[in-house]
């Protein structure tokens, strides 16, 4: 299956892909383009650390730091501002209409406000219909990985998770996703708190409109919970 546009928000917002991909056709990035990226990136930060009063090019413990920096947000803590969507293969769902469910997926991200990271676990599900199609298992992981990691509030990344799979999961009845999650901007600022956590939750079809749907979709975020707990 060719990659769909599953991108919610304008280009260059924090929970949106990178003006420099929209500008290059959402393609993937070259190794030099993203080189460039960071340079430019690490430039500006030195100025960052500059406007703070720490004297980074003299501490040897900070001097290269702007360039580490950049490299996180491009590399790791951002990059799916910098990617194109995933590749999504579907297969015949030889008449199975159930529930498909895949619950206790890592999600990483960043809190748009004060650039804190946010650390949880997802649960995904939705219902096929007999005669469509199901996407292989790994994929739901793979679009938690692409819009996790940006810059972003929960109750957004939970609708872009939402939306991205109910364009993918082609003729579905219903798609449910849940997230729980800790901010690191509620624990080491503000009221700092440790151990809160924030839970957020999107339905649509039958998980809205049929009880036992959404009652057999709660159960499994519970179950995920206890199994975490118990880890």
């Amino acid at each position: 299956m060719a990659n769909k546009n599953i991108e919610l928000v304008k280009e260059g917002f924090a929970n949106g892909i990178s003006t420099h991909l929209f500008d290059n056709g959402n393609k993937a990035l070259t190794k030099e383009q993203l080189e460039d990226i960071i340079d430019n990136a690490a430039l500006h930060f030195g100025k960052f650390l500059e406007a703070l009063g720490c004297d980074w090019k003299n501490d040897p413990n900070s001097t290269g730091t702007p360039r580490r920096v950049a490299k996180a947000y491009v590399n790791d803590l951002w990059a799916g501002r910098f990617s194109p969507p995933p590749e999504i293969t579907a297969f015949p769902s030889d008449g199975y209409d159930g529930l498909v469910v895949e619950s206790n997926i890592p999600i990483t991200s960043m809190c748009s406000h004060h650039h804190e990271t946010i650390k949880g676990y997802v649960t995904i599900a939705y219902v096929p219909v007999k005669d469509g199609k199901v996407i292989g298992l790994s994929k739901f992981n793979r679009v938690v990985e692409h819009f996790g990691r940006r810059g972003q509030i929960q109750e957004q990344l939970t609708v872009a998770i939402h939306h991205a799979i109910d364009i993918l999961c082609e003729g579905n009845i219903g798609v449910a996703v849940s997230i729980d999650a800790t901010h690191n901007c509620v624990s080491c600022r503000g009221v700092k708190h440790d151990g809160a956590s924030m839970q957020t939750t999107k339905l649509s079809g039958c998980f809205l409109e049929e009880d036992s749907s959404r009652a057999e979709f709660m159960m499994h975020v519970s179950d995920a919970v206890r199994k975490r707990s118990h880890s």
